[in-house]
C-alpha cells in the first residue's frame, strides 16, 4: 500500500499550495485568505521513486472553537491516518504561538515529522530557517512551494525509508479486485457473496494500520485477491455493523487493484461522492465495473427511470458494464464476476502494431484530422506502449495541433476494434524527428537549387 504523508500547519502557511505543487494538481483551493482548507484533501503525489498519498488539512488554531474546533478533529485524524507528518511554517513571518501549539501536537502523535519552511524565495536558505530550529523538530527544510522551490527534496526527505508494498507477493496473487463505495452500499456483503460457500481463503490479512483487508481465494481454477475496505466480517455481522467509509484505504485499494468495482445503493441518487470515486479509478487507469447492489427492493416499475438517472449521471464512465445486483441474495453477481474477468483481460490485451496501424488508418481515412494553422495533422502509424490500461503511441506529423475531440474518437475507435470494454484507454501522440532541428538557418528549398546552380556553373 501506497504510504501517506500529512501536511498541517497553521492558517495561511501555504499548505494547500504545496499539495497542489506535489500532485501536480490544482484539486486544493488557494487564495490569500486564512482557513480555506476544512476537509482534508488527498491526492497521489509521483514526483519521486516513491509513490505517495498526499494529505491536505485545515489550519491548526490553539483554544479552538466552533469551525476552528472541527477543523482541528479532522487534523487529527489525518495525522492518525498518517506514516509520516510535514509541518509547515512561514518564513517570513518566523516563529509564532501557533506553531509552537502545532509543534507540540505533531510530537504527541510519535511519528516522524519534517518541518517545511516556506515562502523562502529571495532569502538566504540558512537565514530564513535559523528561527526555527527552536522548535526542536530537526533540521528545518527551506521551500518555496508557489514556485516549486525545494518541494521534490523535501518529499524525498519525507518519504526517505519508506517503500510502498509490493503489487505482487504472497499476500496478493492473481487478479487483485478492489470494492468500494459510500458507506452503507454493501461492500461487505458483496464481498462475502462473491467468496460463496465453496470459497478457499488463503487468510484474511490486515494490510496496513489502517485496516485494508487481503483475501485471496480460488474460483472457477482462477486466483484472485479481493481487497475490502470496510473489512471482511461473519455474514451475522454484516447487517448490524454500519460500514466506515475511510478515503486512505479506498485510495490505497484502487492504486493496488487491477480491477475496481463501484458499489452504489439502488435506493439512492448517484452522489457526487461515487463521481469523485470514479473519477478517481479512471484517472489512476485501472479496470472499472459498475454494481448498483438492493435492486431486488425496487418495484419493476421504477426500474427502467433508475436506469436512466443513474446511466445518465455516470455518463463519463459510459465505457465500464454496469449490474444491477443483489448482493444478499445474489441475483447478478455471478454475471458481475464475469465481467470482472472480462474487463482484466482488455485491461492486459496485447496489440500487435500492423493490427494497430491498420486500423489507426482505417479512422482517419473514415474521418480525417481537421487542418489546424493551414497545416495538415498526418498519423502515421501506432504500436502498443503499454498495458492495465492499455497505451497506445500514435506516430505522425503536427501531432502537438491534434484536438481533444480527435484523441476521443480514436479512444472510441480503438475500444471497440480491440473490445477494450472496462478499462480506461489511454491514446499518447508522438511527433516526429524535424531533420532540421538543431540547425541554425536550414535552407528552403529554392535556396537549394539555387546553390546547385551557382554550383553548376561554377564546375564550367
Amino acid at each position: 500500500m501506497l504510504p501517506v504523508v500529512a501536511l498541517i500547519g497553521r492558517p495561511n502557511v501555504g499548505k494547500s499550495t504545496l499539495f497542489n505543487a506535489m500532485t501536480g494538481t490544482r484539486d486544493a483551493l488557494v487564495a490569500d485568505l486564512p482557513g480555506l482548507t476544512r476537509d482534508r484533501q488527498y491526492g497521489f503525489a509521483r514526483r519521486t521513486d516513491v509513490p505517495c498519498i498526499v494529505v491536505d488539512t485545515g489550519g491548526l488554531v490553539e483554544n479552538a472553537e466552533m469551525i476552528e474546533g472541527l477543523m482541528v478533529q479532522q487534523t487529527e485524524r489525518a495525522i492518525a491516518e498518517a506514516d509520516r507528518i510535514i509541518i509547515l511554517v512561514d518564513g517570513r513571518a518566523g516563529v509564532t504561538p501557533q506553531d509552537q501549539f502545532v509543534a507540540q501536537l505533531a510530537r504527541r502523535s510519535g511519528k516522524p515529522l519534517i518541518l517545511a519552511v516556506n515562502k523562502t524565495e529571495g532569502f538566504d536558505p540558512d537565514v530564513a530557517v535559523s528561527d526555527f530550529h527552536g522548535l526542536g523538530l530537526g533540521e528545518p527544510h527551506p521551500i518555496a512551494a508557489a514556485h516549486d522551490q525545494g518541494v521534490i527534496s523535501l518529499l524525498e526527505a519525507a518519504l526517505e525509508g519508506l517503500t510502498p508494498d509490493p503489487a505482487d507477493g504472497p499476500e496478493m496473487t492473481g487478479i487483485k479486485v478492489a470494492v468500494i463505495g459510500r458507506p452503507n452500499v454493501g461492500k461487505s456483503t458483496l464481498i462475502n457473496r462473491l467468496l460463496g460457500e465453496n470459497r478457499m481463503v488463503a487468510f484474511d490479512q490486515p494490510g496496513t494500520t489502517r485496516d485494508a483487508v487481503l483475501v485471496p481465494f480460488e474460483r472457477d481454477g482462477e486466483r484472485y485477491t479481493l481487497i475490502d475496505t470496510a473489512g471482511v466480517r461473519r455474514k451475522s455481522k454484516v447487517e448490524e455493523t454500519v460500514e466506515k467509509f475511510s478515503v486512505i484505504k479506498t485510495l490505497q485499494a484502487i492504486e493496488s487493484a487491477h480491477v475496481v468495482v463501484v458499489v452504489m445503493d439502488a435506493h439512492d441518487t448517484v452522489a457526487d461522492q461515487d463521481a469523485s470515486l470514479l473519477g478517481t479509478v479512471i484517472e489512476q487507469g485501472r479496470a472499472l465495473v459498475l454494481a448498483v447492489n438492493k435492486w431486488d427492493n425496487i418495484p419493476t416499475e421504477q426500474r427502467d427511470l433508475i436506469r436512466q438517472q443513474v446511466e445518465m449521471r455516470l455518463e463519463f464512465a459510459a465505457f465500464a458494464p454496469l449490474h444491477f445486483i443483489s448482493a444478499r441474495h445474489g441475483s447478478g453477481v455471478g454475471e458481475l464476476f464475469a465481467t470482472v474477468r472480462k474487463v482484466y483481460a482488455a485491461a492486459i490485451r496485447d496489440m500487435a502494431t500492423p493490427e494497430l496501424t491498420r486500423v489507426l488508418e482505417a479512422a482517419v481515412e473514415s474521418h480525417p484530422p481537421k487542418v489546424v494553422a493551414g497545416r495538415r495533422i498526418k498519423l502515421r502509424y501506432a504500436h502498443q506502449g503499454g498495458q492495465n490500461p492499455p497505451i497506445i503511441v500514435v506516430h505522425g506529423n503536427q501531432t502537438d495541433h491534434v484536438p481533444e475531440a480527435y484523441r476521443r474518437y480514436l479512444v472510441n475507435v480503438f475500444r471497440k476494434a480491440f473490445d477494450l470494454d472496462g478499462t480506461p484507454v489511454r491514446v499518447i501522440f508522438k511527433g516526429e524527428e524535424n531533420p532540421y532541428a538543431g540547425k541554425r538557418n536550414p535552407l528552403t528549398p529554392r535556396q537549394v537549387r539555387k546553390r546547385k546552380r551557382l554550383i553548376q556553373r561554377n564546375k564550367r
